[in-house]
C-alpha cells in the first residue's frame, strides 16, 4: 500500500495543529483543545511510524541487492538482516493500518485499575496482590507510573478491593485487555494437605475520563467525609479524611481513604468517579462492535473469565485467544506482553477486516 499521498496529507495537518495550538487563545475552549490534542498526538504518532517504515522498507531493499552480492562477507551479513527488517516491515506495515483505521479517543490515555478479591477467600485477596504486583511491574517495563488510589487491604496481607492509577504512554491501549476474571489454580499457603484450590480475582481497566468527558453535576452528588478504617497507619485511624461519592442517577458509589486530606481524597474519588462514568458510556457504545472485539476487549464484567494461571503446571492461558504459555513464574512476574501484544493484533486484525482493509 503506497502511504506516501496520505503522509503529505497529515504531515500538512500536523502543521495547522501546531499553528492552532501556538494561537493563546486555543485552550479557552476546553473541549476543542483535548480533541486536538488528541489528535496532534495520533497524526505526529502516525507520520513517525512512516518514517520509521519507510527506513526499515529502504534497508530491506538495499540488504536484498547486497544479498546478490559477490563478495561472500557482504552476502552473508545481508542475509542475516534481510529476516528481521521483513519482519519489521511487515509489523510496521500493520502498524500503519491500524492507525489509519478510527481511533478511539480513550486510546492514549492513562487507565484507572480496579481488582477485587473474587471467591476464595484469603487466597483471593493474595492473588488480587499478585495481580496488583504483576501490572505494577510491567508498568515499570514500559516506564509507566503506578499510584495507589485506594485499598482495602485483607488480613493475611493481600487486597480485598485495590484501585491505581497508570499514568504514561498508550496505557489503556494495552491494559484495557485485561479487564475480567482472572482464575489462579495454586496450593495455598495455608493449605495442609497439599490440595490445589481454585480463586478468581476480578479487573476492571477505566480510561481515565476528563472533566470535559463526564459533567458531574453537583446536585446529582452525595459527598459524604467519615473516618477512615483499616490497616494503614496511625493517621489512618484517627482522623476524619476518608471521602465518600454516590452518584445519585446511577447508583455509582466511591470512596477514598488513601490520602492525608479530604480534598485529595475527594479529589481522587471524583476522578474514579468520572472513569466509571465513562467506562459504563464506552460499555454501552460497545454493543455496535462485533463479538470478537468484544470478547478481547471485555466490558469489565465480573463474569467474563478470560485468563487462568495454573501453578502445578507453570502454565497461563488466555482463553480469549486461546493461547498458553508454559512461563507462569515470568508472566506472574510481571512479563504480559506476549499476551498483550497477541490480543491486540486480533483486535487490530478484526478492526481492518470490518474496514475492509488486509485480507
Amino acid at each position: 500500500m503506497d502511504y506516501a499521498p496520505l503522509m503529505q496529507k497529515k504531515r500538512a495537518r500536523l502543521e495547522e495543529i501546531e499553528a492552532a495550538m501556538a494561537n493563546p487563545e486555543f485552550y479557552e475552549d476546553q473541549k476543542r483543545a483535548s480533541e486536538m490534542s488528541q489528535e496532534y498526538n495520533q497524526v505526529k504518532r502516525l507520520v513517525a511510524n512512516f518514517d520509521a517504515y519507510t527506513k526499515a522498507a529502504r534497508e530491506l531493499e538495499e540488504n536484498e541487492e547486497l544479498a546478490k552480492s559477490d563478495d561472500p562477507d557482504m552476502m552473508a551479513m545481508a542475509e542475516e538482516e534481510i529476516p528481521v527488517l521483513r519482519k519489521q516491515v511487515e509489523k510496521l506495515d500493520v502498524e500503519m493500518q491500524y492507525a489509519l483505521l478510527p481511533q478511539d479517543d480513550t486510546e492514549n490515555r492513562d487507565a484507572i485499575i480496579e481488582l477485587r478479591a473474587g471467591t476464595g477467600g484469603d487466597e483471593a485477596s493474595l492473588f488480587a496482590a499478585d495481580l496488583l504486583r504483576m501490572y505494577t511491574r510491567y508498568g515499570e517495563d514500559q516506564g509507566w507510573k503506578v499510584e495507589v488510589l485506594e485499598a482495602s487491604p485483607s488480613e493475611v496481607g493481600g487486597f480485598k478491593e485495590v484501585t491505581v492509577k497508570v499514568s504514561g504512554e498508550e496505557v489503556f491501549r494495552r491494559m484495557k485487555y485485561e479487564s475480567g476474571v482472572h482464575r489462579v489454580q495454586r496450593v495455598p499457603t495455608t493449605e495442609t494437605q497439599g490440595r490445589i484450590h481454585t480463586s478468581t480475582a476480578t479487573v476492571a481497566v477505566m480510561p481515565e475520563a476528563e472533566e470535559v468527558d463526564v459533567q458531574l453535576k453537583p446536585e446529582e452528588l452525595r459527598i459524604e467525609v467519615c473516618r477512615s478504617g483499616g490497616p494503614g497507619g496511625q493517621h489512618v485511624n484517627t482522623t476524619d479524611s476518608a471521602v465518600q461519592v454516590l452518584h445519585l442517577p446511577t447508583g455509582i458509589m466511591v470512596r477514598c481513604q488513601d490520602g492525608r486530606s479530604q480534598g485529595k481524597n475527594k479529589e481522587k474519588a471524583l476522578s474514579i468517579l468520572r472513569s466509571k462514568l465513562l467506562e459504563k458510556q464506552k460499555r454501552e457504545e460497545a454493543e455496535k462492535y462485533s463479538e470478537h472485539r468484544r470478547n478481547l476487549i471485555g466490558s469489565g464484567g465480573r463474569e467474563e473469565k478470560i485468563r487462568t494461571y495454573n501453578f502445578p503446571q507453570g502454565r497461563v492461558t488466555d482463553h480469549r485467544i486461546g493461547l498458553t504459555l508454559y512461563n507462569l513464574d515470568t508472566v506472574i512476574g510481571g512479563d504480559i506482553g506476549e499476551f498483550v501484544e497477541t490480543l491486540q493484533a486480533s483486535e487490530m486484525a478484526d478492526r481492518m477486516r470490518e474496514a475492509g482493509l488486509g485480507e
